[in-house]
């Protein structure tokens, strides 16, 4: 039986050097339950270490928890990885380590990468700089995932920086992408245009969630059989009578 789903795919913890650090798991899920999300995806900056524990609370207290990751590509393009299982993204996030440059962080720069607990209690430090692009193309990363079973949507496509719009200009047609992360603050959607290339891709809608206040503000709401990445590949297609039902941002549907 189909109902709906309201899903918020693109969400940082704390590890993410630029995301607030009060972004516990425990955090993370509390705000997610009362902010009446079924499903969210946590999206790291090029790691996964702190998605397990995550996935962990989320399946005590009924809440779907997508593995994934933010990756930078080699054309310093963001993309949401978004994967079935765990091990699917541990294989990647191995992957995308090999991969990752080997600077150090400056977290008085920066800002702390830590790996926590479920309660957020520090277990170590990322001591890899993870605001860095790896050294694969957009094409490679999109590659790869399929190849652990996972999707690519482009993170803000139509944002003025670290996106598809920004960096290319365009949409490659060839890249057959499943969906489009659409940006909360597009110069490009004001200036009129940019915004609206390649209707025939489905537009999601995420919080891309810096702070515990971000999550859920904004959202997709999908027509599911059950809280899955399957479930939600079919949405995108329009396949099975699953679809994207509405995009809300801040309160407002987005056409």
């Amino acid at each position: 039986m189909l109902r709906e789903y309201s899903a918020d795919l693109h969400i940082h913890t704390c590890l993410s050097p630029c995301a607030s650090l009060d972004l516990s798991p425990r955090g993370i899920v509390d705000r997610a339950k009362t902010e009446g999300l079924d499903i969210i995806a946590v999206t790291d900056h090029n790691t996964a270490k702190n998605v397990r524990v995550v996935m962990h609370l989320g399946e005590k207290r009924g809440l779907k928890v997508i593995p994934g990751m933010e990756v930078q590509t080699r054309e310093e393009i963001h993309l949401l990885t978004l994967f079935p299982d765990w091990p699917s993204a541990a294989a990647w996030d191995e992957e995308v380590r090999r991969h990752l440059p080997d600077v150090q962080n400056d977290p008085e720069v920066f800002g702390d990468q830590p790996i926590v607990d479920e309660e957020g209690n520090i277990l170590h430090f990322e001591e890899r700089l993870l605001l860095n692009s790896i050294d694969l193309s957009l094409e490679d990363v999109k590659r790869r995932v399929e190849g652990h079973g996972g999707t690519t949507i482009p993170s803000h496509f139509d944002k003025g920086s670290f996106s598809l719009i920004s960096q290319l200009g365009l949409i490659p047609e060839d890249l057959e992408l499943e969906a489009l992360e659409r940006s909360r603050q597009s110069k490009f959607r004001e200036l009129g245009g940019m915004g609206n290339a390649s209707p025939h891709i489905p537009r999601i809608a995420s919080s891309d969630a810096h702070r515990l206040e971000d999550i859920g503000s904004a959202r997709t709401i999908l027509l599911l059989a059950e809280a899955s990445l399957a479930e939600m590949r079919l949405a995108f297609r329009g396949e099975a009578g699953r679809k994207i039902v509405k995009r809300i941002d801040s309160g407002i549907t987005l056409l």
